[in-house]
């Protein structure tokens, strides 16, 4: 699992490592039944603090993405990326950035136009 970490980023790094594996597991890389590396051995290669991972972990657990088990670790859940509604989180942050968009005076219209153009080119 290849993660990529800036610090220099305004996004703290527990939203990092939840995006890049979300990223992962609804683009394939990491498929239903995937082994995530443990807490320990993510912050070790990564160079974060364990609770940091450990947050990240639990944000993508109570979001679905992952489960863990004891024995098992973490792993990406079967229904990963299966249409389960939107997270509360998720909701939180599109409504920030609407919310900033009207403030910068974009349309409805380029507002909606830029989602479409983003929306596709998570397809390809």
């Amino acid at each position: 699992m290849d993660i990529i970490l800036s610090n220099s980023s305004d996004k703290p790094i527990y939203e990092q490592i939840t995006s890049q594996v979300k990223a992962q597991i609804l683009s394939g890389t990491l498929a239903a039944g995937a082994k995530l590396p443990s807490i320990r051995a993510l912050a070790a290669e990564s160079g974060v603090n364990m609770m940091t991972v450990s947050k990240a972990y639990q944000l993508l657990k109570q979001e679905g993405y992952i489960r863990t088990d004891r024995r098992s670790g973490a792993v990406v859940s079967e229904t990963a990326g299966a249409k389960q509604g939107i997270p509360a989180a998720m909701r939180d942050s599109l409504r920030l950035i609407v919310s900033e968009a009207k403030l910068r005076g974009v349309s409805h219209e380029e507002f909606a136009a830029l989602c479409r153009t983003l929306y596709s080119e998570t397809e390809e």
